[in-house]
């Protein structure tokens, strides 16, 4: 989506990333264009990404929370090439790995992921006058290789490279923004492609929705007003971190704080210093909101909280809902799906165990082995069609083919579920999990 769009409710000197530690380090909207232009120019002028044409250069990113990571996604698409996120604790073989999948020769790395990113780029035969160490907490604005030879700072440069505003309709649903990896306990991690199309998606249809609640409260009182304001505790390499970190926030229309990682004392005074109004969360976090005797009012300021990545039951539900005085709701998706296919409206409260209806937009089948349609009430795999759906998996036709249905239409996401009363219930997985957001999966 274009940041000028009059679908993004952020204006100009609209804060949309600050460091949760000092929040006077921050960017603005003009000031993520501006940065995300220049970085577009190195990357195409210094480093040739895009310079064949879009979609055919992968760009790997390993990093903690850092405000520029939102500049350095757009800049890395803005150029032309695909952005492919890594864990911030992976090892170096890990790394390694996804650098040879991606067949990239550029490495972005966060000054704490230095030595990993270095180890990795020497066993992919990567010179380190391509990977690029960055550090953007504590007011500092650093882009520089890793010989320590070169002195040159990529963000002090100037000249801007404006990106292409796509309009065609197939173009956008068949281009590749970004790449994230299944988490591979299945056999060797794949590329799921990401589109323009299915980012632009998951920031409007929900936020549609999340907007007729807004109208809602204002029929009830006029003087009802909503401030977006959000926490970024969760790994940026997942989807709930892509999406809603480095996308909503300018749709929304206000600040996401970042942390380099998660820290819950520092989780619960960030949420009261900046009177956090919403945030995606997993089970985990919630059983630490609703046993932990620290938490007192830090909550008094969120009006919804999503829970994810895996289930919750209805008792924990409970529990962190009256520590945290909010309705909290589930939802469910893959990294395939760009996140969330589901979604509650902020109004009602669920404590069924369901996760939630099915967004605007989209279609979801319930089958059986043979792919043919099960009997309402029944049980079977969720298959999910819409704009939010991935294409499939970079640079691997076989793992694709496998994914959809024999007639290429329906993704498989491989989730057992049952439909009842317009909810959808997860009650098993037909196959051990392959994808990072339906997964349980550490906070670091």
């Amino acid at each position: 989506m274009r940041t000028d769009s009059p679908l993004a409710w952020s204006n100009e000197d609209t804060v949309l990333h600050a460091e949760a530690a000092d929040k006077t380090n921050n960017f603005t909207k003009a000031q993520t264009r501006t940065t995300t232009k220049r970085l577009a120019h190195v990357f195409r002028n210094q480093f040739g990404i895009g310079k064949n044409g879009p979609g055919k250069d992968v760009v790997v990113c390993i990093s903690s929370g850092q405000i520029l990571l939102a500049p350095l996604f757009y800049g890395v698409v803005a150029a032309g090439g695909i952005y492919s996120a890594a864990s911030s604790a992976f090892t170096h073989q890990e790394l390694e790995r996804q650098l040879k999948q991606g067949k990239s020769t550029l490495l972005l790395a966060s000054i704490d992921t230095k030595d990993v990113a270095i180890k990795a780029a020497k066993g992919c035969d990567i010179p380190l006058s391509r990977v690029l160490i960055f550090d953007s907490m504590s007011h500092n604005r650093i882009l520089k290789d890793a010989t320590g030879t070169n002195h040159t700072n990529y963000l002090d440069a100037k000249a801007e490279l404006d990106w292409p505003r796509i309009t065609d309709p197939e173009t956008l649903k068949k281009s590749c923004a970004c790449l994230l990896y299944s988490s591979g306990t299945t056999g060797p991690p794949k590329g799921v492609i990401v589109s323009h199309a299915n980012m632009v998606a998951e920031a409007i249809l929900p936020q549609f929705m999340i907007r007729e609640y807004f109208e809602r409260q204002k029929q009830k009182d006029p003087s009802y007003k909503f401030e977006y304001r959000t926490l970024a505790h969760l790994p940026a390499a997942h989807i709930a971190g892509l999406q809603g970190y480095l996308v909503n926030p300018a749709v929304a229309g206000g600040p996401v704080y970042w942390m380099p990682k998660f820290d819950f004392p520092k989780f619960l005074e960030y949420n009261k210093k900046f009177r956090i109004t919403m945030f995606f969360t997993v089970p985990p976090i919630y059983l630490l909101i609703a046993k932990s005797p620290l938490v007192t009012d830090q909550f008094a300021s969120m009006q919804h909280a999503i829970s994810g990545a895996a289930p919750m039951g209805a008792e924990l539900q409970t529990m962190a809902q009256k520590k945290m005085g909010c309705y909290i709701s589930q939802t469910w998706g893959l990294s395939e799906t760009t996140g969330s296919v589901t979604l509650m409206k902020w109004d009602q409260n669920d404590l069924t165990g369901s996760v939630s209806p099915l967004i605007a937009n989209h279609k979801m089948r319930i089958v059986d082995d043979d792919e043919k349609d099960v009997n309402e009430g029944d049980e079977g795999e969720l298959i999910v069609q819409g704009p939010v759906v991935t294409q499939g998996y970079f640079d691997n036709e076989k793992a694709t083919k496998e994914s959809f249905t024999v007639d290429g239409q329906w993704f498989k996401t491989g989730d057992i579920g049952v439909r009842r009363n317009n909810m959808f219930y997860v009650v098993d997985r037909k196959k051990v999990c392959t994808t990072q957001s339906n997964c349980h999966f550490k906070i670091n």
